[in-house]
């Protein structure tokens, strides 16, 4: 049987209206503008309004990929939602946007790798295809990480956004598509970045939001060390799987975190910065829709052409690392 090639042909992303600056943050807590631009390189996040869910974010970031894509939501036989911010704890979000999008004959799971969601995502969705299980899967990163940061947190509020975005794996031209993906985990044993509360182990009891724990609770140094190694490392492993080299990268689309952590992966992987693409200071880290927002935006502003070789590369709460390597299908 002949060897398929699976790759991208929509993609799409939604971020809500509401624009929350760094100067908005001045007037709550004790920070300012020049201190989260210069540690972070974010300067404005969005965030979704009050009637707005993850599911909403990730029905309109999948309308678009659809509409790019020349689809109807009735093709998709599969959808895959990566979040760590679900509607429900009970109740599959995947099929909330089934329902919201009209994909009646879709299958629908969530993935949580946290901020590697989408890049799990999009892997899960070419070994569906290539095992012929599914024909077209819709794969979807959506997050309100609004709803889970304390505002009163400065070490964790300025730092998250609300967004979507969305992509269609499916059979690509042949020479085209994902060559090849890595896929990396470690048990975070220190409580680096998590949500205490609300799940089996803690549950959400009243001393747990006394204390707080309903919040997302980082130790943004332990972060930072994992973090710049672990970028690499994904992407290497990748070219590795895919027998290339960094400078065979046409861009390298990062998980859109923190400005340093994305120049530490720069000299790391010796790949000038200026074939990374960033945009975490529009829209700061939207964890599992960073990486699908930033390759929308590379893509509808011409600086993916087809044939171009590009590095989707993420880390994340879990703590989890990922990276696909693709040739660009369109």
């Amino acid at each position: 049987m002949a060897q398929k090639n699976i790759g991208i042909i929509g993609v799409g992303a939604y971020l809500p209206e509401k624009v929350v600056t760094n100067f908005d943050f001045e007037k709550i807590i004790d920070t300012s503008d020049e201190w989260i631009r210069t540690r972070t390189g974010i300067e404005e996040r969005r965030f979704a309004t009050e009637n707005q869910a993850t599911s909403d974010l990730g029905a309109e970031a999948a309308k678009k990929a659809l509409e790019n894509a020349g689809i109807s939501a009735d093709e998709i036989d599969m959808i895959i939602l990566a979040t760590a911010t679900p509607d429900y704890l009970v109740q599959n979000t995947a099929c909330i946007i089934q329902e919201l999008i009209g994909a009646k004959n879709a299958g629908a799971i969530d993935v949580n790798a946290a901020c590697s969601g989408f890049v799990y995502g999009l892997a899960l969705a070419k070994g569906m295809v290539a095992s012929g299980i599914n024909k077209k899967v819709l794969v979807i990163g959506a997050e309100v990480f609004s709803r889970i940061v304390d505002m009163e947190d400065r070490n964790t509020c300025v730092l998250f956004g609300d967004g979507a975005a969305a992509a269609i794996v499916t059979e690509v031209e042949c020479g085209t598509g994902i060559i090849s993906e890595f896929l990396g985990a470690e048990a975070d044993k220190t409580g680096s970045l998590r949500t205490i509360a609300g799940g089996s182990k803690v549950p959400l009891t009243r001393e747990a939001l006394d204390k707080k724990e309903n919040f997302i609770q980082m130790k943004g140094q332990d972060v930072f060390k994992f973090a710049v190694k672990a970028l690499p490392k994904a992407t290497l492993e990748a070219l590795d799987k895919a027998s290339m080299k960094a400078s065979d990268i046409d861009m390298v689309i990062p998980h859109q975190a923190n400005v340093r952590i994305i120049e530490a992966a720069s000299k790391r992987l010796e790949i000038p910065i200026e074939r990374f693409y960033l945009n975490l200071n529009k829209y700061g880290n939207t964890s599992s829709a960073s990486i699908g927002i930033a390759l929308f935006e590379a893509w509808e502003k011409g600086l993916i052409k087809k044939g171009d070789v590009i590095a989707l590369t993420g880390f994340g709460a879990g703590l989890t690392y990922a990276s696909v390597i693709i040739k660009w299908s369109y």
